[in-house]
C-alpha cells in the first residue's frame, strides 16, 4: 500500500512544475519529449510568471482598454474562446481566425495558424498589433503600466528594476503560458497506468491511432506541422493558411495541426471555426475532405468508420479532457494582484 501510494504521489507531482523559493522549475511528464523553448534565455521564476499572469488578464494591453488576452483564451474553455467563430477585438471587431488553444506551448517552436510567429517570447506582440485585436503598439503600453500603481512594483520584484520595458513585458507572459502545461487527463492516468479505459474508449484509441495519430501524434496530440486538412476555401476570409507567410504555393490550405488535448472543451474547430461539434469534425474526414494539390497524403483516403466507430472515437477523444487544467487556480484571474481586501 505504502509502494502505492509513493507511485501515486509521484505521478501527481511530474504533470506539476516544483517551486523552490522564487525559482520555478519546469518539470517534464514522464515520457514527454524535451521542450524545444530555451529556459535559460528566459529563466522562470514565480514572481515572473504572477506578472506575465496579470499582463495575461489586463485590458491595458489594448488600445482601449476592453481587452485581454483573456479575452479571446478563456481557461475555461483551455484557454480558447467558443462563443464565436473568429475571434473579436476592441469595438467588437471580428478577427479573421478561431483563436488556438494555450497549453504545451514550451514544445512548440512556431506559432499561430500560419506559424507567423516563430519564438514565443514574441508571440503576444501579435494580437496586442493586431488592429482586429487589441490593436495598440507596445510603447503605448509600457506607458499605460508604467503609471499605474501596482506594475512598476511588480516589475521591480520580478527583474530587479522598476522601469517597464516591452522586452520585460513579452518575457513576463510567455513565461505565464509556458506553465500552461495539461497533462492529467485520463488518457494521461491510462498511459500511467492509474486507471482504465472503457470498452468503447479502448476501441476509440485503437481507431485513433490508426487513423489519427500520425498528424495528432501523442503525448502532444498534435505533430507540430502545418498540413491541408481538405477544408474548402472560405470565399469570405480567402485564408491561405501558411502560404501568406511563405507565400510557397505548396503551402496553399496548410494550416497548423492543432493539440486534440481538452478538444471537449474547445469548440468551434477548425482554423474558420467552422464546425461546433466533434461529431462534424469526424463526417469531415469521412466523406467532406477536398482533393487539392496541397492536401495531406494522410487524406487521399477518406476515413471509413461505422457509426459506432465515430461514437467510440469521440468517447476516446474525451478522454483527453483535463480539468486539474481547467479548474487550475495557478491559471485563473490574480485577484490578489488586481484587488485588495478592505481593512475593517
Amino acid at each position: 500500500m505504502k509502494k502505492v501510494f509513493i507511485l501515486l504521489l509521484i505521478s501527481t507531482f511530474i504533470i506539476l512544475a516544483f517551486k523552490s523559493g522564487n525559482e520555478y522549475t519546469f518539470a517534464i511528464p514522464i515520457n514527454w519529449p524535451k521542450p524545444t523553448y530555451d529556459f535559460a534565455k528566459n529563466p522562470l521564476s514565480i514572481d515572473k510568471i504572477q506578472l506575465g499572469r496579470a499582463l495575461f488578464y489586463d485590458p491595458q494591453l489594448s488600445s482601449d482598454n476592453t481587452t485581454s488576452c483573456s479575452s479571446c483564451h478563456s481557461q475555461f474553455t483551455a484557454f480558447t474562446h467558443v462563443d464565436h467563430a473568429l475571434s473579436h477585438g476592441i469595438k467588437d471587431r471580428i478577427g479573421k481566425r478561431n483563436s488556438l488553444a494555450l497549453m504545451n506551448l514550451a514544445w512548440h517552436q512556431s506559432f499561430m495558424w500560419d506559424g507567423a510567429i516563430n519564438h514565443l517570447d514574441m508571440q503576444s506582440l501579435a494580437p496586442i498589433s493586431n488592429p482586429d485585436e487589441m490593436d495598440e503598439k507596445i510603447e503605448h503600453v509600457v506607458t499605460k503600466l508604467q503609471k499605474s500603481k501596482i506594475y512598476p512594483l511588480l516589475f521591480q520584484k520580478a527583474f530587479g528594476d522598476s522601469t517597464i520595458t516591452g522586452e520585460h513585458l513579452l518575457k513576463s507572459i510567455s513565461q505565464f503560458m509556458l506553465t500552461l502545461v495539461s497533462s492529467n487527463s485520463k488518457y494521461d492516468s491510462v498511459m500511467r497506468k492509474e486507471s482504465v479505459f472503457t470498452a468503447q474508449e479502448n476501441q476509440g484509441y485503437k481507431l485513433f491511432k490508426t487513423n489519427c495519430a500520425e498528424c495528432h501524434t501523442e503525448p502532444l496530440f498534435t505533430n507540430l506541422k502545418f498540413e491541408n486538412n481538405g477544408l474548402t476555401l472560405d470565399t469570405t476570409l480567402n485564408d491561405t493558411g501558411r502560404m501568406k507567410i511563405t507565400h510557397n504555393k505548396k503551402d496553399s490550405l496548410r494550416f497548423k495541426v492543432p493539440s486534440l488535448r481538452n478538444i471537449e472543451f474547445s469548440y468551434p474547430y477548425m482554423h474558420d471555426g467552422r464546425f461546433k461539434k466533434l461529431s462534424e469534425v469526424v463526417t469531415h474526414y469521412t466523406s467532406g475532405v477536398q482533393k487539392s494539390n496541397t492536401l495531406s497524403k494522410k487524406l487521399e483516403k477518406n476515413l471509413v468508420l461505422s457509426s459506432n466507430e465515430r461514437v467510440d472515437l469521440i468517447a476516446f477523444l474525451l478522454t483527453l479532457t483535463d480539468r486539474t487544467f481547467l479548474f487550475n487556480k495557478d491559471y485563473s484571474f490574480p485577484r490578489t494582484i488586481f484587488f485588495t481586501e478592505k481593512k475593517e
